[in-house]
């Protein structure tokens, strides 16, 4: 015991002797007092872990006592203990935030095991997450290592980030490190894995194929549409899984969860391809050859991403859904606002999608601004901020106003990211794209080894510039520098949070369906 401080207040405390007497045999140390303004004072003067708080004294009663002792130490936990079991006195006790409640005549071990919960709770939580991770550890090898199909490395996935979650709770860094090792070397399987079969995904697609971008529509949102309740897409740009697992408590509370699952994004896993291929249901080439207008290259002015509406628009036809629907797009805080306020306007739809960019522009903003680096330097910490944001977003205000009102939603995104470590270096002209993770062009030069690459753009699917041009991805954590100032930008991107690649993070990403209660 690490000579655990006690402070309990009790008028019969001559009565409770032998509870004392136990707790110090069990390596507690208690200062009993015997009315409420001595506890008080001790608070006042002394630190303890726990105050038991007798609510009937004479004069200053437990319970008028509380507000002031946590005034005093707001953090401290205060177990009240009563002999009346009237309601409105355990509401008001729970009211002011007390940690337990303990109803007479109490007994030496709800005495201990009251304390082993307040006190004892994150070392046992921690000990025992521990010990299960250790006898889980070569179960999740023997997993990744037989991983042969999408599903298959779509539940190992999910298991890690389950014990990524897991350990976040506990302080044994030699643990977290273990886990990030694994997800390392899982992540350098995955790549071997989706360059071995992407090709075929895409031209040759059979029962083991995932749904990519381009099928997501039809296969995990088109057949629950309903006509007895609208359906609400909610797009959040860049959400990894770890960060739906992190914010999911906050769904919760306004939702049923109905169904949870992973599909992959396509490459590049960037907005321009993997969104556009999702609310047109094409591959990229594919939609700059049927729609030419709606489809804007790596070298045109402006958004890349203009045309979702009307690419839904065509999906919608081609699959002979005369539906009322509706678009929205939020990139700015009037437009998060604006959805808030009309957002039970769009009850009458059949159909409606939320865009929402708030995520990319995080991870965007996180590479360029020094505050942000602070905030989210490494993934715990990202997944906290992305916590933050949800719980005071906009997007959350409006979403809880279709609680009660029959609403089925469907939470996804359209690519994740990875916090990126190894510099890879590139050498290729001006015409050739400036992401990290990826680069299309004419004149580059790399060394093979590093990179997957794709000679003949048409084979993916994807955009042609010129008759020499090709992709390149980085793979796992890894990113491209260019030769020039090697060094200054290798450290400079360092540990940013970047997409566009081949990683676990990037490609499976969420499909959440949920309804409302």
């Amino acid at each position: 015991m690490n000579n655990i401080q006690i402070l309990w207040a009790d008028d019969e405390i001559e009565m409770l002797k032998s509870h004392l007497l136990f707790l110090k045999e069990k390596g507690y140390e208690v200062m009993p007092v015997t009315n409420a303004h001595d506890a008080i004072d001790a608070v006042k003067e002394k630190h303890f872990d726990v105050v038991f708080l007798d609510e009937n004294m004479p004069g200053l009663s437990g319970l008028e006592a509380l507000p002031q002792i946590k005034a005093i130490h707001p953090q401290m936990p205060v177990v009240m203990i009563t002999k009346s079991e009237e309601e409105n006195i355990m509401e008001d006790a729970i009211g002011q935030q007390i940690a337990d409640y303990l109803i007479k005549p109490v007994k030496p071990n709800q005495i201990l095991l009251c304390l082993k919960k307040l006190i004892d709770n994150k070392r046992l939580v921690s000990e025992k997450t521990s010990s299960n991770f250790r006898q889980e550890f070569q179960q999740m090898m023997m997993a990744l290592s037989n991983a042969n199909d999408a599903q298959e490395w779509a539940e190992a996935y999910k298991k890690i980030i389950f014990w990524e979650l897991e350990l976040d709770k506990n302080d044994s860094k030699e643990m977290q490190e273990v886990l990030a090792m694994q997800k390392s070397d899982a992540n350098n399987e995955f790549a071997k894995f989706v360059s071995k079969n992407y090709l075929n995904w895409i031209n040759k697609p059979n029962d083991s194929t995932p749904t990519l971008s381009h099928r997501s529509m039809v296969r995990n949102v088109l057949p629950y549409l309903s006509q007895s309740q609208p359906t609400y897409l909610i797009v959040i740009d860049n959400l990894r899984f770890d960060q739906w697992k992190m914010i999911q408590p906050l769904w919760s509370e306004f939702t049923k969860l109905v169904d949870e699952d992973l599909y992959f994004s396509i490459l590049p896993t960037a907005t321009q391809y993997a969104r556009n291929a999702i609310f047109s249901g094409l591959m990229p080439s594919e939609i700059a050859r049927r729609y030419p207008d709606y489809w804007r290259d790596e070298q045109d002015e402006g958004s890349k991403n203009m045309f979702e509406e009307q690419l839904l628009g065509e999906l919608l036809k081609r699959n002979n859904l005369n539906i009322k629907y509706s678009y929205t797009k939020v990139l700015h805080n009037y437009e998060a606002k604006n959805l808030v306020d009309n957002i039970l306007n769009l009850q009458h739809n059949q159909l409606n999608v939320i865009v929402y960019n708030f995520m990319d522009m995080l991870s965007h903003a996180r590479t360029e601004m020094e505050v942000l680096k602070e905030l989210a330097s490494d993934e715990k910490a990202y997944r906290s901020l992305t916590y933050s944001w949800f719980e005071h977003s906009p997007l959350l205000e409006a979403l809880k106003k279709l609680e009660g009102k029959n609403a089925q939603i469907i939470l996804t995104t359209d690519h994740g990211c990875i916090r990126v470590s190894k510099p890879v270096k590139v050498v290729s002209d001006r015409e050739a794209t400036t992401n990290l993770r990826y680069k299309t062009g004419k004149a580059i030069q790399y060394n093979a080894k590093e990179v997957f690459e794709i000679l003949k753009p048409e084979d993916a699917k994807l955009p042609q510039q010129n008759l020499t041009s090709r992709y390149i991805f980085t793979k796992g954590d890894d990113y491209f520098v260019y030769a020039n100032n090697f060094n200054q930008f290798a450290n400079f991107y360092r540990n940013t949070f970047q997409h566009g690649g081949l990683s676990m993070e990037e490609m499976m990403v969420p499909m959440i369906r949920m309804q409302t209660k």
